[in-house]
């Protein structure tokens, strides 16, 4: 049950990027102000209180510049991701123990190497999970704490201190009495004696745990999107490879058939999807059969991607065999739709097949849940009256029917997918509304121009096909 405290507040929003831009604004000039401070407070560091000023000016510079990084990565966001990849869920990293800042404890230590005393802060013994009464480490001593991998990064940073008068900027990991491990990052320089020689090293240690971890897990997880949308677009390469193999490569006017007087003009186009989004199942196909007649059809599978690319290629594969033996329009796609029926798992398309005979001009067609051909006569169009015919894979031992039409030289015959006039799949006005353009092109590769020009640049969330084939004779 909420309490009541929050039962009359909207819910808490992200911030928008104007809010993410003036924080860091802010953050930026907090920073030029703390450096111009840090430079007026310079000394010579023979007074321990100036050094232990400066050392927090610059963690402070630090923290600032941490805060500014993360601030940009908030404005700027992860990397894109396109729809393929969407479909996976990230994975979340584990949540940041609570009670924890990101901007942790600080604490201090100076070791005198004429004494071979240490002096600590109370909160650097609570960082490195000491009894406060303990008496603090030696330089010596110090590794002991430290994980293994990483003292031969402390022992380099302390050697250069001491030795080549190197200022200390290194973070390592430390393994605390009850097991846990944390990271602290160590900044600090020498104290030289009037000798020149090494006096002291004093040191300014922050705990950094739980800021590298939150690091962490941004890196993780843009790694992740990262390798997701590295394989989206692998998977999208490949579905474009699949259909450009498939489909046949019409860069120019095919003519049908092959044998004897030319009797149809046949051209098509494969039109992508306005957003760039992966490929769908749409095929386009015109073959010449061995009884003279010749084979046109449009269809789709729906989904996106290889897997619906490959069925597609699948499906065409079957529209072909099936053709090439003689089944009429409606066996065939009642044989599809039992074929779809079968596969794991089970899918949905829609499809217009067509055989057309060029000794009577006749074109027998069926369609299955699809958008039925237009014919265009003399200047003007119409879509044919459709036969019976359900989504193929939609339903066990479907029938479908058969319509006839004559036609007449001159006539062109558009078959399409529908995506490729949105929102356009039973009123066919803006596909006839190009009668005019069509009948005055030459080629049925001209009229296809036409369309592609027409409905070429049209927001579209798929891809679309069209197919035209004129009557030549």
């Amino acid at each position: 049950m909420p309490s009541h405290l929050s039962a009359d507040r909207p819910a808490a929003q992200p911030p928008g990027r104007g809010s993410v831009d003036a924080l860091i604004s802010q953050t930026r000039r907090l920073k030029g102000d703390v450096d111009a401070v840090r430079r007026d407070a310079q000394s010579d560091g023979s007074d321990p209180r100036d050094r232990w000023q400066r050392a927090l000016y610059d963690l402070a510079l630090h923290q600032l510049n941490d805060l500014d990084e993360h601030l940009a990565q908030l404005r700027d966001g992860p990397p894109p991701v396109t729809p393929a990849a969407q479909a996976e869920p990230v994975r979340a990293a584990p949540p940041a123990p609570r009670g924890e800042s990101l901007l942790s404890r600080v604490g201090s230590a100076e070791w005198n190497l004429l004494t071979d005393q240490a002096s600590w802060s109370g909160e650097l013994h609570e960082i490195l999970g000491r009894d406060p009464a303990a008496p603090p480490l030696t330089l010596d001593e110090l590794p002991s704490l430290v994980l293994d991998a990483d003292r031969p990064k402390l022992t380099a940073m302390v050697t250069d201190c001491l030795v080549d008068a190197k200022r200390i900027d290194g973070e390592f990991r430390i393994v605390r009495p009850d097991g846990e491990v944390r990271t602290v990052h160590m900044m600090g320089e020498p104290v030289l004696d009037t000798d020149g020689s090494t006096a002291s090293m004093w040191a300014v240690l922050r705990d950094v745990s739980e800021l590298r971890r939150s690091q962490q897990a941004v890196s993780e997880t843009r790694d992740s999107l990262e390798r997701r949308r590295h394989a989206a677009q692998t998977e999208h390469r490949l579905a474009v490879e699949l259909q450009e193999a498939v489909l046949p490569p019409w860069h120019g006017t095919l003519r049908l058939p092959h044998r004897g007087p030319r009797s149809l003009d046949v051209a098509a186009r494969c039109l992508p999807s306005s957003a760039g989004g992966p490929v769908g199942g749409d095929w386009y196909d015109a073959l010449e059969l061995p009884d003279g007649e010749t084979l046109l059809s449009v269809g789709g599978l729906t989904g996106h991607g290889v897997t619906v690319t490959s069925g597609m290629a699948m499906l065409l594969g079957a529209v072909r065999g099936m053709a090439m033996a003689g089944t009429r329009p409606g066996t065939l796609l009642a044989w599809l739709n039992q074929l779809l029926d079968t596969t794991v798992p089970p899918a949905l398309g829609s499809a217009v097949c067509c055989r057309y005979r060029p000794e009577t001009r006749t074109l027998v067609w069926a369609q299955a849940g699809h958008p039925a051909p237009l014919l265009f006569r003399n200047g003007t169009g119409r879509r044919l009256d459709a036969p019976d015919g359900v989504l193929l894979g939609a339903t066990s031992g479907a029938a479908y029917g058969e319509a006839e039409e004559t036609l007449e030289v001159g006539d062109l015959v558009l078959l399409h997918t529908d995506g490729l006039v949105p929102g356009d799949w039973g009123s066919p006005h803006r596909l006839t509304g190009l009668a005019p353009r069509l009948a005055a092109a030459r080629t049925a590769q001209d009229c296809v121009r036409t369309v592609v020009e027409e409905f070429g640049d049209t927001e579209r969330e798929d891809d679309a096909c069209v197919l035209i084939a004129k009557v030549t004779s």
